[in-house]
């Protein structure tokens, strides 16, 4: 793959992610499968717990949507505690890993083969809404999805994501100590790409947003911002994943966990 820097729509985004991602689904869970749980609820690679942070408050009885799921992990973890998940995911791939780990364990969790920027649900049939490293850089318009999640969302109920902490877009994606050095404009918004070395199609495509950009995308589309959260590196945590490491992450923050509620409309005076 060879990488590049230019603009990228959400056509092209979502054919190359969607290729890229059922690629990659095999790896991943191979990979990371043993550290995110069959149910478990992880927010990040600093290994943040929804159980230990309770965003999104009490699940029981709620209807509740996970945006970008990959195997629906953090889904089966909703469905454990008497909610009621759907899984939605681009990746073909990656759901056919969400019916493994429910036929292993006797689950059953809804899943949905479809984009975060075109959600195929009617107005208000959701709680919450949530993603958990899921498809929000993946996708070209933070506003069409922050628009998407308000839609299908009742109100004053709550969204809430973790996003590669957008500071780490100035640094090389290395876990060790040249991952610490800046090498690019945090206001530059330029999308990165990985291109097919053979075709020169685009096979990987990631954007980036600013802090302010995503609290203006929330505030636009109706959302009051509840908390922001920049999970700190656990002293005896030493995993890498990616560019995230011990080396960078007791310094630099790795991750965002945004957290916003549906504000109601208010009622038109006679």
């Amino acid at each position: 793959m060879r990488p590049d820097r230019r603009w990228a729509d959400e056509h092209e985004s979502r054919r190359a992610n969607r290729g890229e991602w059922d690629r990659y689904a095999d790896e991943y869970q191979a990979t990371h499968g043993e550290f995110l749980g069959d149910a478990g609820f992880i927010w990040s690679p600093e290994g943040t717990d929804e159980a230990d942070l309770g965003l999104l408050g009490d699940v029981r009885g709620k209807v509740v949507l996970e945006i970008g799921c990959g195997a629906a992990q953090c889904s089966r973890w909703v469905l454990a505690r008497g909610g009621f998940p759907i899984g939605l995911d681009l990746s073909h791939r990656q759901l056919q890993h969400s019916r493994r780990i429910d036929q292993a364990h006797q689950t059953e969790v809804l899943v949905v083969e479809a984009t975060a920027s075109e959600l195929p649900f009617d107005e208000g049939t959701f709680d919450i809404v949530f993603s958990a490293f899921g498809a929000l850089q993946f996708l070209a318009d933070e506003n069409r999805v922050c628009a998407e999640a308000a839609r299908v969302l009742r109100p004053g109920g709550r969204f809430a994501f973790s996003i590669t902490h957008p500071t780490r877009w100035m640094f090389p994606d290395d876990p060790s100590e040249d991952g610490l050095t800046a090498s690019q404009d945090y206001w530059d918004r330029t999308p990165y790409i990985e291109l097919d070395d053979a075709t020169g199609v685009a096979a990987y495509v990631e954007h980036h947003r600013t802090i302010g950009d995503w609290v203006r995308a929330l505030d636009q589309n109706g959302f009051r911002l509840r908390d922001l959260v920049e999970p700190q590196w656990p002293v005896d945590h030493d995993r890498t994943w990616g560019g995230w490491s011990r080396t960078r992450g007791l310094i630099t923050p790795g991750t965002a966990i945004y957290v916003a509620d549906l504000v109601p409309a208010s009622p038109r005076s006679t």
